[in-house]
């Protein structure tokens, strides 16, 4: 039996990081059967299915500033709702976001969409000649009541994945055959992800940040009909009427683990553009290039943009880096009375963090960290959420959470997409959120 117990416990091993149940539900009883111990595979396997016929029990809990979520922007007369998503670690293809998509627009009564997305290759005039990623835009609508999403796809694997060819030969042939089969699988992906925070700390920064702007600027520069098909070409001058849509217009940000710090930057990046725009035109910087005018920067004062970070890592990715250019002054910029009112980016930008405490990748925002760690320019106020977006599973006496769906599964989670959706802490609450979560509101 020694043979089949060990057999039993590798199976579990694997199990425990790979989020497909089924798949290593029937990977474990055929190891036990093949291994003879018949009991034994109808006592674990009984045990393993009653556990999974067990009531969910995933906890949810949030605190902060109440925010009301996506739907009720939908309901206005005027503008588009708009939304940016932006990947984390790990290489991405473009259509990453098709499930994702697929629940919210179920969530948001959205029940036809677009027969094509569009495909925008990103390039710059700060970075001539390279490839930026892919911008993926698909429109979706409501047939009866008319209501619309846009949905913007920001697919920038593009730009980090040369530079992780360094790591190839450590999984080819040559040199994995070398290494256990399970950790041949996990150093494949910690290979993959682990490599993109510390090429965006290097030479890819300014470049994935620009991929973030054109992004930006593609949401705001047209409408639907507008934009190109497909084919590589860089955001630039906005005509007159997107200027006078960007006040109707809603912005919205959706990341996941790095993709939040790129989003943060890349909006703390405009914040200290902003005010420069004079200087920069009369240095003629390539930042100028944009020609950002004084409407824009106006619209912009009057935007409260959320921001929903799916398995939150801004403390871990702080870590090490300077601190934001403007800091410690949010009454000064935020306030009406305050001083510098009429200087702030936007008029508020709301942080919605999710974090499994189980997921080893992320972390909750401690209070006080957008003082410090936040440009002021950006108003920013922050509500955590706690989630487990993975079950906690019992094996021999043990408990544990694989941490790849902990970290992978918050855009696969019925309550994420429905608080992303209606939000918590207002009436406008989906009743799957008031039924499974629970909300502190917290003041200063």
């Amino acid at each position: 039996m020694n043979t089949t117990t060990t057999g039993t416990i590798n199976m579990l091993t694997l199990a425990y990081y790979f989020p497909r149940k089924i798949i290593w539900l029937s990977s474990l009883m055929t190891v036990i059967a093949l291994s003879g111990c018949v009991s034994m595979s109808k006592g674990v396997t009984l045990a393993l299915l009653e556990k999974s016929e067990e009531p969910d029990t995933r906890k949810c809990e949030a605190w902060g500033k109440p925010f009301e979520g996506i739907e009720p922007r939908l309901a206005k007369e005027q503008g588009k709702t708009k939304i940016l998503m932006v990947h984390g670690v790990a290489d991405h293809i473009p259509g990453y976001t098709t499930q994702f998509q697929g629940k919210m627009a179920k969530e948001l009564g959205l029940n036809v969409r677009s027969a094509k997305s569009k495909n925008i290759e990103l390039e710059s005039v700060l970075f001539p000649g390279q490839g930026l990623g892919n911008l993926r835009v698909s429109r979706l609508m409501n047939a009866e009541n008319g209501k619309e999403v846009l949905f913007y796809e920001l697919t920038w694997s593009e730009i980090t994945r040369g530079e992780k060819e360094l790591l190839a030969y450590d999984t080819s042939g040559e040199f994995d055959y070398r290494r256990a089969a399970l950790n041949s699988i996990m150093k494949k992906f910690s290979n993959d992800a682990i490599a993109d925070p510390l090429v965006y700390s290097g030479n890819k920064r300014e470049p994935i940040q620009a991929a973030f702007s054109q992004s930006f600027c593609w949401m705001v520069k047209d409408e639907w009909s507008d934009l190109p098909e497909k084919g590589r070409q860089p955001c630039s001058s906005l005509s007159d009427t997107a200027l006078e849509k960007m006040i109707q217009d809603d912005y919205i940000f959706v990341s996941h683990s790095l993709g939040s710090r790129i989003t943060i930057d890349g909006l703390q990046r405009i914040a200290g553009i902003l005010p420069r725009r004079e200087e920069l035109l009369r240095e003629k910087q390539a930042d100028a290039k944009m020609s950002i005018p004084l409407k824009v920067v106006e619209a912009l004062r009057l935007k409260h943009i959320p921001i929903f970070m799916l398995s939150n890592q801004l403390p871990l990715l702080q870590l090490g880096r300077e601190l934001p250019e403007v800091t410690g002054q949010y009454a000064d910029y935020c306030k009406p009375e305050g001083r510098y009112y009429d200087q702030r980016t936007v008029s508020e930008t709301s942080i919605i963090a999710f974090s499994d405490p189980n997921d080893l990748l992320s972390y909750g925002i401690p209070p006080g960290y957008q003082e410090k760690y936040i440009d002021s320019r950006l108003c920013a106020d922050i509500t955590n959420i706690s989630i487990n977006v993975s079950p906690v599973i019992k094996v021999f006496g043990m408990s544990g959470v694989r941490p790849g769906p902990a970290h992978m599964g918050y855009d696969q989670d019925d309550r994420v997409i429905a608080l992303i959706a209606n939000g918590i802490g207002t009436p406008n609450a989906s009743p799957l959120v008031k039924e499974r979560c629970e909300y502190t509101p917290t003041v200063d």
